[in-house]
């Protein structure tokens, strides 16, 4: 499991976008801004997104396909830097997608009910970032 520095934790609880890079059905990237959480506990990134995003369509089909779907959450402000890589899924259970919402919610704001939200979750099993973060 994944363990942050005391520097890379306060970077991911900080107000930050990132971007989330899938691979399309011709194996090129598609890289989309995403608002994400880290759960230190689980070292776990939940990302809310629709059902009808082109990342969840890339996630189920790589599933679907190899039993996996490869991703990367990549952080950036200025010279500081996370790049968490892992596998994904996407959880379609109310009580998943709600402690998702109000997990965002602390991060950065308080969601509008959406029924078409679904929780992208990233077990993130490598870290990458700033030299001085991982001090």
């Amino acid at each position: 499991m994944i363990h942050l520095t005391p520097e890379q934790h306060v970077f991911v609880t900080e107000r930050h976008l990132a971007t989330l890079t899938t691979l399309r059905p011709d194996g090129t990237p598609h890289v989309v801004p995403v608002g994400f959480t880290w759960d230190p506990d689980g070292g776990v990134l939940r990302i809310t997104t629709r059902v009808t995003s082109a990342k969840v369509s890339n996630i189920r089909r790589a599933v679907a396909a190899a039993g996996v779907a490869r991703v990367a959450v990549c952080q950036v402000d200025g010279g500081r830097w996370l790049t968490f890589e892992g596998t994904a899924t996407v959880e379609t259970d109310a009580d998943e997608v709600a402690d998702a919402v109000r997990r965002y919610a602390r991060r950065y704001r308080q969601l509008e009910h959406d029924p078409r939200r679904v929780v992208v979750r990233v077990v993130a099993d490598r870290v990458l970032g700033s030299d001085y973060m991982t001090r």
